[in-house]
């Protein structure tokens, strides 16, 4: 026997631990890729975040600056290693050197009572002013091509779908100009919570994309400066992504429920509410079921936002040509639907404010149409003391009228449900209940 041949047979003999190892589940990947990677180059300079506090109208930085930062855009602390950041923004490659850019937690981040969570939806989150701000302290102009966000809590999300892919060919390579695809910047979206998805069959509020998609989840790359083969390189990573969101839990509620009252709660919720948003427990069921706009009736300006001409345009892009099943293969469009898909339930104490525009702060309100406010403010911060947790959701500030002459910053505070695509009408299912079989109704969803 040779000596090289001894030597590899003492090696492997001598460490079996190492060999022995595991490699990581898919799932514990897609954790690891999303809070470590920067999928795209950065935005900005690292002196911008240092320097957005001189757009804020104020004499000289704010002592605790990294706190003001938070409250400011609506961001929260980083549960995972982030470099001193908070979630959504990450250090990334800014030509050749290193700036500030954002990740999926940007949205997809969340905090309740102190505690941060991925795959929360960011019900605080300025992106408007985040932007400007920070271009701004770059020395550019503040003006972004259309309303990142017209509330704040919410995002104008298929706006942001619309417009990027409308610079990109079908292989993903950038073209200009851009090809106008119907972008509409008045949609008001809510951020819904990413351990919903394994339940799905379908995403997005009108279920118009197969939920197994693993390249729709890739749409925030369209980044100027990512190129085609960009996309490629990182679709492994986002399959182990999409691994993790499946393995997500919601929180639990952290109160005390009165049992007996949510034992009440769910025999009506399986009488009156199972049917189009499943049921709970280990034998789960979720129906998956688009609700049609004439009989929900909740606000359609999501609903027709998205144009057939985007629809076309996706499927025939490389977006539309995933090999692993569902809606995405060769020749077939998105599929369009007439309403919206009721969602699963689980953890929607935690995901206030509700319905598909954030327009109703409280579950009440959602089982009780009449007690929806028309025009009213809440304090954006998600502390105990900002929770309601009779009516379970955000706390608000009812006003008669809205303040003249704010800031923009001030005035996304402001939730007009007269405005396009804010309405808060529609989903009366709860109207018919008794206020105590309300409070049953609401009890047992704190259990979920």
């Amino acid at each position: 026997m040779t000596r090289f041949a001894v030597a590899l047979l003492a090696v492997s003999v001598a460490a079996p631990a190492g060999a022995a190892e595991k490699a990581p589940a898919p799932a514990e990947r897609g954790y690891q890729a999303l809070t470590r990677t920067a999928f795209i180059p950065a935005f900005w300079t690292r002196l911008a975040l240092p320097n957005a506090w001189k757009s804020w109208g104020v004499g000289e930085r704010p002592a605790d600056y990294d706190r003001a930062v938070l409250e400011r855009y609506g961001l929260h602390a980083a549960p995972y290693p982030n470099d001193g950041l908070p979630m959504g923004l990450r250090k990334a490659p800014l030509l050749l050197n290193t700036g500030v850019g954002i990740d999926c937690m940007l949205c997809h981040g969340g905090s309740i009572f102190g505690r941060s969570y991925v795959g929360l939806g960011n019900s605080t989150l300025d992106i408007q002013a985040l932007f400007e701000d920070m271009a701004r302290a770059e020395g550019l102009t503040p003006k972004l091509p259309f309303a990142f966000s017209n509330v704040r809590g919410t995002t104008e999300a298929g706006g942001f779908g619309v417009y990027l892919l409308g610079f990109r060919n079908p292989d993903l390579s950038l073209r200009t100009p851009r090809k106008e695809l119907g972008l509409r910047d008045d949609l008001c979206e809510d951020v819904p919570a990413w351990w919903l998805m394994k339940k799905k069959r379908t995403i997005y509020y009108t279920g118009a994309t197969d939920a197994r998609s693993v390249r729709t989840l890739m749409q925030f790359m369209m980044h100027p400066l990512t190129t085609a083969k960009d996309f490629d390189k990182h679709e492994p990573a986002f399959r182990d992504i999409s691994a993790y969101l499946a393995n997500l839990e919601p929180p639990k509620y952290p109160f005390p429920i009165d049992a007996a009252k949510a034992a009440k709660g769910e025999s009506l919720f399986k009488q009156h509410c199972a049917t189009c948003h499943g049921t709970y427990g280990a034998k789960w069921t979720y129906p998956n079921k688009v609700i049609p706009l004439a009989e929900i009736g909740t606000d359609p300006t999501r609903h027709k936002g998205i144009s057939a001409e985007y629809g076309k345009e996706y499927s025939e892009s490389w977006f539309g040509k995933e090999e692993s099943g569902g809606w995405f293969v060769n020749g077939k469009r998105l599929r369009w639907t007439d309403g919206y898909q009721a969602p699963p339930l689980d953890g929607v104490w935690a995901t206030a404010p509700y319905l598909h525009n954030a327009s109703v702060p409280t579950l009440d309100g959602v089982l009780n149409s009449k007690a929806r406010p028309k025009l009213y403010t809440r304090s954006y911060k998600t502390d105990e003391a900002d929770y309601d947790k009779v009516n379970v959701g955000w706390k608000v500030t009812e006003l008669r009228t809205a303040p003249a002459n704010l800031a923009p910053h001030e005035a996304r505070k402001i939730y007009d449900t007269s405005k396009p695509g804010r309405s808060n009408a529609g989903h009366t299912y709860g109207d018919d209940f008794s206020a105590e079989e309300r409070a049953q109704v609401i009890e047992y969803l704190k259990t979920l």
